[in-house]
């Protein structure tokens, strides 16, 4: 979710192009030699920069683009909260609580 916070904000809000990837080209990276405390901390870096970009919006309208595309702050932020609901799995949890079964 850094790499989202950082692409929706930095590079298509923003217009900061050149930003490189976080974790190079993710070749390498294994969940055995992940440092949870390092993401976590770059994921808050992140989130707060999130955070003073869109502070520093005029309106939920400004825009920004991807390619040809064009998006506007308030569909980024919408946009932004759809991605957060897949990811911390909102749907399983309220299924596990209905059903009671749980994963392994």
């Amino acid at each position: 979710m850094a790499e989202v916070e950082r692409s929706w904000f930095g590079h298509v809000l923003n217009g900061e192009k050149s930003l490189p990837p976080m974790w190079g080209s993710g070749e390498g990276f294994t969940i055995d030699t992940a440092d949870t405390g390092e993401a976590f901390s770059v994921w808050q870096q992140e989130c707060a920069r999130s955070g003073d970009i869109v502070d520093a919006a005029e309106s939920l309208e400004i825009t920004g683009n991807y390619g040809d595309e064009v998006f506007s702050l308030r569909y980024i932020l919408v946009h932004m909260i759809e991605e957060y609901t897949r990811h911390n799995g909102h749907a399983d949890l309220i299924r596990e609580r209905l059903d009671g079964t749980t994963g392994e």
